[in-house]
């Protein structure tokens, strides 16, 4: 639908497709600051993109340990979608999208040869594809797929946006790792504290030399099904009650 307004023309539905794609942006650059796990994240982005650009399919794909390419996030119920083998780098669409670190797209990819799962694409009744790194200072970690069912040919426009969404996923995910690994250092330097703690405790009370009373924690850990942290707590907490009461 398109009103005209003198010599200004307004096309209502592409400005409710852009107010669209400004909406997913934004609520992705919420999600850096949310409490949210990374989980909710990777299907908020997926879920958020599919409504911005119009597609029926979008999948997050993460490198994982082995440098594969996994999917980690997607809208679609298929089982056999969702459980589509790891790709490598330089391996079919995502695979090369990872390795040049540049957008691809692909106007049929039933009729693409370097699609890997045409079954699963032909089961799913998407057509084209439109497929962005997931990228923080040069350092790929990932990509975004979108799928559309009918053959469509992707603009520059479509593009720019899945790639500033990717961009700001891409974000997301990386300050979501740092936060978990920060919470893990700080939980190992907390436990490490905890047992030198108890060990001296131990050390004081049983005239025991620091290694004897480590092996004790230890043994005292696996027998009693206790990490040693909880043991060093407990520890802790009984010195502290004799010398209250």
């Amino acid at each position: 639908m398109v009103f005209v307004l003198g010599p200004v023309e307004v096309n209502v539905a592409k400005i409710t497709k852009s107010k669209a794609q400004f909406e997913a942006l934004s609520k992705i650059s919420r999600a850096i600051t949310s409490d949210l796990y990374l989980e909710d994240i990777l299907r908020l982005i997926v879920t958020v993109s599919a409504q911005a650009l119009g597609s029926n399919l979008c999948s997050l794909m993460l490198l994982n340990e082995k440098n594969e390419l996994v999917i980690r996030a997607t809208q679609t119920v298929s089982e056999a979608y969702t459980k589509k083998p790891p790709i490598k780098i330089g391996e079919g669409i995502s695979g090369r999208v990872v390795q040049d670190n540049k957008p691809a797209m692909v106007y049929n990819i039933l009729k693409e040869k370097d699609y890997k799962y045409k079954e699963i694409a032909f089961k799913e009744g998407i057509c084209s594809l439109l497929c962005v790194p997931l990228s923080v200072k040069g350092k790929v970690m990932g990509v975004i797929n979108l799928y559309t069912s009918e053959p469509h040919k992707f603009t520059k426009h479509e593009v720019e946006v899945l790639t500033m969404v990717a961009n700001e996923a891409a974000l997301v995910i990386e300050n979501t790792e740092l936060l978990v690994k920060t919470k893990v250092i700080q939980e190992e330097l907390e436990t490490r504290k905890l047992i030198e703690r108890a060990k001296g405790i131990l050390m004081k009370e049983r005239k025991m030399d620091e290694p004897e009373v480590y092996r004790l924690i230890q043994k005292f850990s696996m027998d009693s099904r206790k990490t040693m942290r909880e043991v060093a707590e407990a520890i802790i907490l009984s010195n502290d009650m004799k010398g209250k009461l």
